[in-house]
């Protein structure tokens, strides 16, 4: 592995952590078999979106790289060809631990040159993946957050958010906090084979259903829209239903994109199991990472006027919110919030 790159040597301050602090893991557990962790000290925690992204935020946290959940699409993989990892199963197994990624957080914060930004989390790879649940990272994580009152946000596939639950909420009393979670499609068959590691869209929107019960906002991402396999009237009738009736407060689609590293990786698991799609998304992508602007259009439109129908509607960027105290110790969230949008 290729550890240099990242490492200190010649680029000095550049480097995101020493190279005789990485510590190599496996543990012999069923939750973890397969799966390689390597822990190290990282150098710096808050890190800059590139100017040319799209993402309408600045800042990220990511306490991780490389992901358990296995998505095929995952648009992260190419990061882990920078450190020589395989940018397919690599990526699902071989995971990076930022295992002082609290305190570090907790300094950069601190420090005068912080301006108390919005922090996006789960925007790379998933913060709640199957290795939270050993490494405990973001509980420290939101506890530096909440006590510097700055503002951040959450996307993620993982039910292992409810378990910081009283931290979100303690937090949401004193900053803008924004939890959206990801769910593209209801589909039990293409979920299985598309999204192996995650918790079911059904276990997903239940922990939605939860968030909301205790005056948590919480926003679904559905994403991605999966082009000829998951993109039918139907299926995203169904989809839609079931987020306006898990209590979300949002919708937003995002039809799947890409990226190199990704795009390898997902034809591969097409040519598996949908040859017959090879060619027509050899079409769909011919000009990018990015489908067509009329197709993207068609689902946003459909989409949004399912959501209209069930009664919840579109996330509206940049919008954030604050929870208040509800009503009682069974009352209603307040009236009127927003839910910060990712995508």
């Amino acid at each position: 592995m290729r550890w240099e790159n990242l490492t200190e040597g010649p680029t000095g301050p550049a480097a995101l952590f020493g190279a005789d602090a990485v510590v190599t893991r496996t543990i012999d557990t069923p939750e973890f078999r397969g799966i390689t962790f390597h822990e190290v000290r990282a150098r710096s925690i808050v890190n800059r979106v590139p100017g040319a992204s799209r993402m309408p935020f600045e800042w990220t946290v990511n306490p991780y790289r490389g992901c358990s959940h296995a998505c095929v699409y995952c648009f992260a993989r190419k990061t882990h060809s920078y450190l020589d990892l395989d940018t397919g199963l690599g990526f699902d197994s071989q995971i990076v631990v930022k295992t002082n990624a609290p305190e570090l957080l907790r300094r950069e914060l601190a420090a005068p040159r912080w301006t108390g930004a919005h922090i996006a989390m789960g925007t790379n790879v998933d913060c709640y993946q199957r290795a939270e649940g050993r490494y405990r990272l973001m509980p420290g994580i939101i506890e530096a957050l909440r006590d510097r009152t700055n503002p951040f946000s959450i996307l993620t596939k993982g039910t292992l958010i409810l378990r910081d639950l009283p931290l979100l909420r303690e937090a949401a009393e004193v900053t803008e906090v924004g939890i959206s979670v990801s769910v593209g499609f209801t589909d039990a068959a293409l979920w299985r084979t598309v999204e192996p590691g995650t918790p079911s869209p059904t276990a997903r929107l239940n922990a939605v259903r939860t968030l909301t019960d205790a005056g948590i906002e919480c926003g679904v991402l559905m994403a991605p829209v999966i082009p000829f396999l998951g993109d039918s009237p139907a299926q995203l009738r169904d989809t839609v239903r079931a987020v306006a009736e898990s209590g979300a407060t949002s919708v937003t689609p995002l039809v799947l994109h890409l990226r190199p590293g990704a795009r390898e990786w997902f034809t591969a698991w097409l040519g598996e199991h949908h040859p017959h799609l090879v060619e027509r998304y050899e079409r769909m992508y011919a000009r990018g990472a990015y489908a067509p602007t009329w197709y993207q259009r068609m689902i946003t439109r459909q989409v949004h006027e399912l959501a209209a129908e069930f009664g919840i509607g579109p996330a509206r960027r940049g919008a954030a919110r604050r929870i208040a105290e509800p009503d009682g110790p069974d009352g209603p969230a307040p009236a009127g919030a927003t839910q910060l949008t990712l995508l």
